[in-house]
């Protein structure tokens, strides 16, 4: 789990302290439920027999369906763990280098606390990705 190095210096933030103090909380409760995601996703592949041991597709049918919800657990598996790192990279620049949180990385310009409220992991301002 992250936590706060020794005492933060101080920050020439456009961000306060209340606010960095939200997007901490935000950024934890999406850390949480990304990992239950994700956990949840490994006992429903588990379940399903998509796991070593799993049972034989009786028709070709199941066969195509099964290969298509692979292909999709897959593909929100991936996305989730993405998110996760970058909720994990966001929580590390928080703790580390609060007076660089909530800065466009290519700009140096103060990402709107708006953004930030609805993507608290997000590393550009609006319209930059």
């Amino acid at each position: 789990m992250f936590a706060p190095s020794a005492a933060p210096a101080a920050t020439a933030s456009h961000l306060t302290a209340a606010e960095r103090q939200l997007l901490e909380r935000r950024l934890l409760d999406e850390r949480r439920r990304a990992l239950r995601t994700l956990e949840r996703m490994g006992r429903l592949r588990d379940e399903s027999g998509a796991t070593e041991g799993g049972r034989m597709p009786t028709h070709m049918a199941e066969l195509g369906s099964e290969a298509a919800q692979e292909m999709v657990d897959g593909a929100l598996s991936a996305h989730e763990s993405r998110t996760l790192a970058e909720i994990d990279a966001a929580l590390r620049r928080l703790y580390q280098q609060p007076e660089r949180f909530g800065v466009d990385e290519e700009t140096g310009a103060p990402i709107p606390f708006a953004r930030l409220d609805i993507i608290p992991w997000a590393r550009r301002g609006v319209g930059r990705g």
